[in-house]
């Protein structure tokens, strides 16, 4: 198992042990307008047992850079309405329940089958981060 991924396995089951995430500074009252969009800003991507276990088994690291975009690429799907999405990372695919922000599974290019996925309302492509300079960062 790769040191990254090993790390990230390690971080999100003592996440699930400890219970949901804690933001680093109080939220506004839940009456507030903002609450709700302060409330996503804080939340990060969780990864379910059943997609923890395609990553470790496929063996797919993921990097805090791919996390990222993964996170992105979810937001850009709630602003849109999505509900389940297909994102498409570079040769990964996910499915996401985007109002959870849960992934429910992972599949790399070697084990997709067939490649249909159903029971999806959206798909979005996770953009490559650019660097400093606006140049892509192929090194995701």
């Amino acid at each position: 198992m790769s040191e990254v991924f090993r790390v990230q396995l390690e971080r999100a089951q003592n996440n699930a042990a400890n219970g949901p995430a804690k933001p680093a500074r109080p939220a506004p009252e839940a009456s507030t307008p903002a609450f709700a969009e302060t409330l996503a800003q804080v939340q990060q991507v969780r990864f379910s047992n059943h997609a923890q276990k395609r990553l470790q088994s496929r063996e797919i690291a993921l990097s805090d850079e791919h996390v990222n975009r993964l996170a992105q690429a979810i937001e850009k799907a709630e602003q849109r309405g999505g509900k389940s999405s297909l994102v498409m990372m570079d040769d990964l695919a996910f499915i996401v329940n985007v109002r959870e922000r849960l992934v429910v599974t992972a599949v790399d290019a070697q084990h997709r089958g067939e490649g249909v996925f159903t029971q999806i309302d959206s798909v979005v492509i996770a953009e490559p981060t650019r660097s400093q300079h606006g140049k892509l960062d192929q090194t995701a």
